[in-house]
Parts: C-alpha cells; structure tokens; sequence
C-alpha cells in the first residue's frame, strides 16, 4: 500500500460553472485520467488577476489520480478549459485505504 499512497495525487482546480466542471469531469473520468472527480458548487473566489480584485462564482473540481498521470491531467485541463491560467494545484496522498487505492489505480487502467 505504501507504493499506491505514494503515487496517488489529488488534483485541486476550480471551473467557471456548473456545465464546464461537469464536461471537464466526465473528459477526465472518460479518459482514465482521473479515477473521480468530485464538484463542490456554490464557492465564491476572490482573487488578483492583472493587477485587479476579482471576485467570482465557481465550482472546486477535487481530481483523484496518480503521479503518473498528472501531465496527462494538466494537458487536457489546459484543453478543456476555458480559464487562460486554469488553477492546478496538486497534493500528495499521505494515506488512504488499501481497497480506495487499489478501484483508484484500476480506473486509470
């Protein structure tokens, strides 16, 4: 188990609406780059971008994957995405169950 904890990821990015995060989620399960991708609604970001205070409705995309798969993951953000700078923050697994790795790393087969 500790070689699957070690490889698992978890990506965090955000998306613009509800219809994107739910196209960018289906792309990236579809696709085995991601064994779940989890939508959380109703998050309001406040954020600098080009020199100005934003603020803005968004869904958090929580993207469970493997090391081995995020270049994969961060190409088809940059693809499905409509953000010019897409947020792709990626943390590592410290634990986690032996029979939630081992469905995680068979959906990305």
């Amino acid at each position: 188990m500790l070689e699957q904890t070690a490889s698992a990821r978890i990506v965090i990015s955000t998306a613009g609406s509800e219809e994107e995060a739910a196209r960018i989620a289906r792309k990236l399960v579809e696709g085995r780059l991601a064994a779940c991708v989890s939508r959380l609604s109703g998050l309001t970001s406040v954020y600098r971008w080009q020199g100005a205070v934003e603020e803005a409705a968004e869904v958090l995309l929580l993207i469970k994957t493997s090391a081995e798969q995020l270049p994969a993951v961060e190409a088809a953000m940059r693809e499905l995405h409509s953000y010019e700078l897409p947020e792709f923050l990626v943390l590592p697994v410290a634990e986690g169950s032996h029979a939630y790795l081992d469905w995680l790393f068979a959906s990305l087969s």
